[in-house]
């Protein structure tokens, strides 16, 4: 397919959007025949697809209130510049990718200037899970959706934007075959029989601190009541020293896989060896529990917050469930253990339940299958599905 050459003014403010934003702008070129112009913020993938951007991303990747604060200055004016640029450009399109905070901001701006601009964004807002309000203030900028989640059309419409389903990146994401997961094993001098329990503590500071010595007490628990089992812990690379100060003479003889000794394609083509070839995982709820799904290892999933947040949580969110599995089954696939509810007491015995059951494992890996398939498993690949909805939405 081929159309008349469009140009996009494309901005992306992390990591995962980076990703999101090279496969939509790898499917644009291929649906335009090469045609399609770009021009926007990125990261290095997206710059890998010819995207020179204004200015670099990760001047945009703060989080949190001590870190935004102190940012605010620089923030705002690089939401100027940046809605300028866009007015300046007069693109087809502006195409926005997650961070509402400065991604909104900007079309706002750029919407002064060039009132019919076409405004699309990449990534819906979980408005069916808190602050539904958030869809109708976004719908006050933003034309059209493009949604991970098979569920969130209806919300986004609701609100009076226009939405498609595009698929989820997970579910194109390769499972490492049994020869990878031998591999894996072998190099981590981790037996082929032996019982091999991955922990995902997370992959923010507040994170690990939070869960890294809960983390540490279950597993004496269950090395307590199984001498042999083997432990292995990706890690994102700030994480590193932190999860070795704290799992340092650990039972399990724990490998902490460092992913800066490799290439990225290599360290995550390890990781994902590792989540296939682990019995079970222990993870905190978020992305990388969908991600141990994807890889076909039943898991149990908890979560701990600070006092204001767990407080707040209880009250603002309106989902029986956490983990994103357990959201699309309607139904408690993973057992979840939730702020106060994440104790080592129940937590032991949740994942040597899952250790010790093959057929726990079975009634997860195959409820695993569903749930990926319902976010595209199998399907046109989700950077090609967005790059259609973009296309269509701009005429």
């Amino acid at each position: 397919m081929s159309t008349a050459a469009p140009r996009i003014f494309i901005i992306a403010g992390e990591a995962s959007g980076d990703r999101l934003g090279a496969a939509l702008m790898a499917g644009l070129r291929d649906l335009t025949g090469g045609t399609v112009r770009f021009e926007g913020i990125g990261g290095p993938l997206m710059a890998g697809e010819g995207l020179d951007s204004l200015f670099p991303m990760d001047r945009l990747s703060v989080m949190g209130l001590t870190e935004v604060l102190p940012r605010l200055p620089e923030l705002m004016r690089l939401i100027r510049q940046t809605g300028d640029a866009v007015a300046d450009a007069a693109p087809d399109a502006l195409v926005t990718i997650d961070s509402p905070d400065f991604c909104l901001r900007v079309a706002r701006r750029a919407r002064r200037r060039l009132p019919r601009l076409r405004t699309i964004h990449y990534v819906a807002p979980s408005v069916w899970a808190w602050r539904p309000g958030r869809a109708a203030k976004m719908a006050k900028v933003i034309d059209h959706v493009l949604a991970l989640l098979p569920f969130e059309p209806p919300y986004m419409t609701a609100a009076g934007m226009t939405c498609d389903f595009v698929g989820h990146p997970v579910a194109e994401t390769p499972v490492a075959d049994a020869a990878q997961c031998a591999a894996f094993r072998q190099g981590a001098g981790i037996a082929p029989d032996a019982a091999l329990l991955c922990l995902l503590p997370g992959s923010r500071a507040g994170e690990v601190a939070r869960h890294g010595a809960l983390f540490r007490e279950v597993l004496d628990r269950l090395a307590a009541r199984r001498p042999s089992l083997r432990v292995v812990i990706p890690a994102v690379g700030p994480r590193v020293p932190e999860l070795r100060a704290l799992f340092e003479g650990a039972p399990g003889r724990p490998v902490i896989l460092d992913p800066s000794i490799l290439p990225g394609a290599l360290a995550e083509a390890r990781k994902r060896a590792a989540f296939a070839a682990s019995t079970a995982a222990l993870a905190v709820s978020g992305t990388v529990s969908l991600e141990v799904a994807a890889a076909g290892t039943p898991m149990v999933v908890t979560y701990r917050a600070s006092a204001v947040s767990a407080f707040l949580a209880k009250r603002l969110v309106k989902v029986r469930h956490a983990s994103l599995v357990n959201i699309l089954e309607d139904a408690a696939v993973i057992p979840e253990f939730i702020f106060d509810a994440a104790t080592p007491e129940a937590l032991t015995e949740a994942t040597a339940h899952l250790l010790d059951d093959p057929a726990a494992r079975t009634r997860q890996t195959t409820r695993f299958a569903a749930a990926m398939t319902a976010l595209g498993r199998g399907q046109e690949s989700p950077g090609l599905r967005a790059a259609r909805s973009v296309l269509t939405a701009i005429g």
